[in-house]
């Protein structure tokens, strides 16, 4: 990355110039890399779920697509461990179990360890699916990145990490 654009200003330093002249006696670290958090997210979110998109599919409904299929064969997993890795509630784990079933890209299937309970299953065409959309995906968020260097990116990598593990987040997604 050159220098130039490494001293570029941005939207969150004119609110935090703002800030300091408003409220000098502020600690606005919290602030600034919050604002940015959250901006690169808002930014993101189109981005990445465009491609989504042109598969039919939203990005939760994606998010939930992905879980099974990185789960390994069989593709299959308790709607706990579902709503839980993917953090929503159940409520909106069974909205978006039935919309998903609703397309028939999952399937309902008895737990064998629970008689009382199902699984949730990737079905064919749910796997064809994701396995579809996967490469698209990865080529994607690589060309989000791109204008970023590997150091920096690593770098963000490990804060991002270290931000999370101090927020008490350690699952491992």
């Amino acid at each position: 990355m050159s220098e130039k654009v490494k001293n570029e200003t941005d939207a969150v330093d004119a609110i935090m110039a703002q800030w300091q002249r408003e409220k000098p006696e502020f600690d606005l670290t919290a602030m600034e890399v919050l604002g940015r958090l959250k901006r690169a997210s808002a930014m993101l979110s189109p981005k990445i779920e465009k491609v989504f998109l042109e598969f039919g599919l939203n990005q939760p409904e994606f998010d939930v697509l992905a879980t099974l299929r990185r789960s390994g064969a069989p593709y299959c997993l308790a709607p706990t461990e579902l709503f839980s890795t993917l953090m929503v509630t159940s409520g909106t784990m069974t909205n978006r179990m039935a919309q998903l079933e609703k397309k028939g890209l999952i399937e309902r299937v008895p737990n064998p360890d629970d008689a009382r309970s199902k699984l949730v299953k990737l079905s064919d065409k749910g796997f064809e699916l994701i396995e579809a959309i996967l490469p698209h995906h990865v080529q994607n968020g690589l060309s989000l990145i791109a204008g970023v260097d590997g150091g920096s990116l690593s770098d963000l990598n490990q804060s991002l990490k270290d931000l999370l593990t101090a927020l008490g987040t350690s699952e491992a997604e």
